[in-house]
């Protein structure tokens, strides 16, 4: 999975270059930066809150891999072919003296609203998970005034053995 994840970042650094590419300096920054520090907390969530760690043992996820390689391969090609043998249209107009205010502006303006009461929800979200995931805390153990020791671990082990 850690793999997985990570592979995923590539992918994103992969668009990001080509939004620097086409001229879109800051969206391909903001895509670069924004999905690589994504994927970096994800395998640290991943490592760091999963019982039986899969992320850290080897072991082999895939099924059927030549079929999937053939399949990739020819959706490779058949995507290469149309993107080169399609006659794209010539362009008409000319950009905006401002691409990235006219960008964003495309982007957000009909969405701002939408995006400022959806972003704290996603926050408390995240943060009640992680409250939710994690069984016990120090106060579990330790006492509602950190002075009970040895602390009350249910299962023996770690820095005080």
């Amino acid at each position: 999975m850690a793999r997985a994840t990570y592979a995923l970042a590539v992918s994103f650094v992969a668009v990001g270059a080509a939004l620097l590419l086409v001229g879109l300096d800051y969206v391909g920054l903001v895509v670069v930066l924004m999905m690589v520090m994504e994927m970096a907390v994800m395998g640290v969530y991943m490592v760091m809150l999963m019982g039986m760690n899969p992320a850290l043992m080897p072991m082999s996820m895939v099924h059927s891999g030549r079929r999937a390689a053939v399949l990739a391969a020819g959706t490779f090609v058949v995507l290469a072919a149309g993107a080169l043998l399609v006659p794209w249209p010539e362009r008409r107009g000319a950009p905006a003296p401002d691409t990235v205010a006219a960008l964003g502006t495309a982007l957000m303006e009909s969405t701002m609203l939408v995006m400022l009461v959806v972003s704290p929800v996603m926050v408390a979200t995240i943060v009640a998970g992680v409250a939710l995931a994690v069984p016990r805390g120090r106060y579990d153990r330790l006492g509602d005034d950190l002075r009970r020791r040895p602390a009350d671990d249910p299962q023996p082990g770690g820095v005080g053995r």
